[in-house]
């Protein structure tokens, strides 16, 4: 075997530190390139299955609550629909009947007074035919005899229109009706004559049960659910509108000795035959009750919801 020289010694260490530092700089790199695993998977324990299943039914109970609250405030409407109706029919006739009663039983002075009377009664026969019709053209839709003309309408135009038709009347009573004009946007399905004259009696019957205050009136959209939420806020109590039976025997004896204004359909009953008209169009009419910061004022919100329109 030949001896080592110097040169090999040289070749030799230059390969062994050739080596030691691509060692260095490799093994750095390959430990950075790793990933770290993922945690193992750990499945949900029983007792967080069972918070979940329990906040699902907790949210299932208030909907169906909700639901059946909404269902029992409509059904006590219902409930006395004959008895109602048959004490708005009898108001302006026991008022004609009244009147020619006393023409017939000769206690006029003059001919004068008895042709005033004999204007009574007409003006209250009117006043009775006037309610028999909005009562059959309520059933007749309901019954499906008077066909709805279901359409996309603008809610703005709608809006324009009831405005035109009760400033005056919340004018007269000096309180204070804002209409605010929803998006230009916005159509609704309905139809026109019957959805506008539902608006029309929810402004009309907070207005006639007001003696001061404000009425605002204003539309929220609402695409998750595809309707238009429309609220009427007021100045009245929500038992402005109860229907017991009670209130029922009530009004049929306080009539007895108390005139009130027969050309008018009584707040539940109007309520009811809105209602009726809204369910035709896959609408729906809820009376809501929101407190009021004074205990001294009431706060009521009617809202009317209608199917949203995509154009």
């Amino acid at each position: 075997m030949a001896p080592i020289g110097w040169s090999d010694l040289i070749y030799l260490g230059m390969g062994l530190g050739l080596g030691w530092g691509s060692s260095l700089i490799w093994h750095p790199r390959q430990k950075s390139s790793q990933q770290p695993e993922p945690p193992p998977y750990q499945p949900p324990t029983p007792q967080e299955n069972y918070l979940k299943e329990f906040d699902a039914l907790s949210e299932q109970l208030k909907q169906t609550q909700l639901a059946y609250q909404m269902a029992s405030e409509m059904s006590q409407f219902k409930a006395g629909f004959l008895a109602r109706t048959s004490h708005e029919l009898r108001s302006p006739l026991s008022s004609m009947i009244g009147t020619l009663q006393l023409i017939l039983s000769d206690l006029c002075d003059d001919p004068a007074e008895e042709r005033e009377f004999v204007e009574q009664a007409h003006l209250a026969a009117l006043n009775l035919v006037k309610l028999i019709d909005e009562i059959i053209f309520v059933a007749k839709t309901e019954h499906g005899t008077e066909k709805m003309d279901i359409e996309p309408i603008q809610l703005a135009k709608i809006f324009d229109e009831v405005d035109d038709l009760t400033y005056l009347q919340a004018a007269n009573r000096s309180i204070r009706l804002e209409i605010l004009p929803p998006d230009p946007g916005i159509y609704v399905l309905a139809d026109l004559p019957r959805f506008r004259q539902v608006l029309v009696n929810l402004v009309d019957t907070a207005v006639a049960q007001m003696e001061e205050g404000s009425i605002f009136v204003s539309a929220h959209s609402s695409p998750e659910s595809g309707y238009v939420h429309i609220w009427v806020d007021d100045q009245r109590s929500v038992s402005a509108w109860s229907e017991s039976w009670d209130l029922l025997k009530h009004d049929l004896e306080r009539d007895a000795t108390k005139s009130s204004d027969n050309s008018k359909v009584s707040s539940g009953m109007r309520l009811l035959m809105n209602q009726t008209l809204l369910s035709l169009m896959n609408g729906k009419l809820e009376v809501l009750a929101v407190p009021s910061e004074s205990e001294e004022s009431n706060f009521n919100r009617t809202q009317c919801s209608i199917p949203l329109a995509t154009l």
